[in-house]
């Protein structure tokens, strides 16, 4: 697995980064071919946070916590994103014996801060042709209430989202507008 590890206005000792490396490559068993984890540090008042990002195949697995120690955050993240293997088993093991591209999303962040406007952050992204339920899957590894794809079946740009009662919506455009 490539770890790339970020330090936001704190300095990363070698313990720790050895630590992280060593609990992420017990993910690689679940991804044999290679992953992509990002790993951010930072420190917001008396918390250390932690976010790791696991890029296979063009699926995200995501987690964040905020503990006051790095250890813990670090073994938290790394349960949940486990958890979010464990949990959609049988369908990851089907997507990613497909052959699907490999998009790495682009994110640029965007903020203005003045009074009457608002503050706005900007990701770009690749679509990539997927299901409704390859979209759902997607969205919940990433805990998101709404992800936008390309709809394999007709190329539409779509939007599922997580509705109140816990059903799922799609969000189709017309083009006959």
């Amino acid at each position: 697995m490539n770890v790339t590890i970020n330090a936001r206005q704190i300095t990363i000792y070698d313990d720790l980064k050895e630590l992280i490396a060593k609990k992420l490559a017990k993910f690689d068993r679940f991804f044999p071919g290679g992953a992509d984890a990002s790993v951010t540090c930072k420190k917001v008042r008396d918390n250390e946070c932690m976010e790791i990002t696991i890029s296979v195949n063009g699926t995200l697995f995501r987690a964040e916590e905020s503990t006051p120690d790095f250890r813990t955050s670090l073994t938290r993240c790394i349960d949940t994103i486990e958890g979010q293997i464990r949990k959609n088993k049988t369908r990851l093991e089907k997507r990613m014996r497909s052959s699907f591209a490999t998009p790495v999303p682009e994110v640029g962040e965007a903020a203005v801060e003045e009074e009457g406007v608002f503050d706005i952050r900007t990701k770009r992204f690749v679509l990539k042709p997927m299901t409704v339920e390859e979209a759902i899957l997607q969205m919940n590894l990433l805990g998101h209430n709404f992800y936008v794809f390309e709809n394999a079946e007709n190329g539409d740009t779509c939007i599922v989202y997580k509705r109140n009662a816990g059903a799922y919506g799609v969000i189709i455009p017309d083009k006959n507008i």
